[in-house]
């Protein structure tokens, strides 16, 4: 375990977010959907690619309460730009179990 200051921790804007919109991924080299989040007014939509079709279908993910890192900057993966990360914890197979809120709050919600 690496221990960081409360400072470093605060520059990781993790925030709330729905599921909007989801999509095949077939470019991807390891299965993965294309998503995208409603991060509130201040953020707007933004996309990334998910690694997450073990526990989850693009219907089962639509509207979903969901977490993202969204100060990380772009990543390229296979011809789509990544915007954000969708949090998770791998299961104990590997498979990646997303994080949400529970209530859900409004999107755009900064965690503190």
């Amino acid at each position: 375990m690496t221990i960081i200051t409360y400072d470093e921790f605060d520059r990781v804007d993790l925030r709330s977010g729905t599921i909007v919109k989801v999509e095949e991924f077939p470019r991807a080299k390891k299965p993965a959907f294309k998503v995208w989040a409603d991060f509130g007014a201040g953020i707007g939509v933004l996309q990334t690619s998910a690694q997450v079709t073990i526990h989850y279908t693009p219907e089962s993910l639509l509207g979903r309460a969901i977490v993202g890192c969204v100060n990380l900057g772009e990543k390229n993966i296979a011809g789509f730009t990544s915007q954000f990360l969708l949090l998770g914890f791998p299961d104990e197979s590997g498979a990646i179990c997303l994080v949400t809120a529970d209530p859900k709050a409004p999107n755009g919600q900064k965690m503190c």
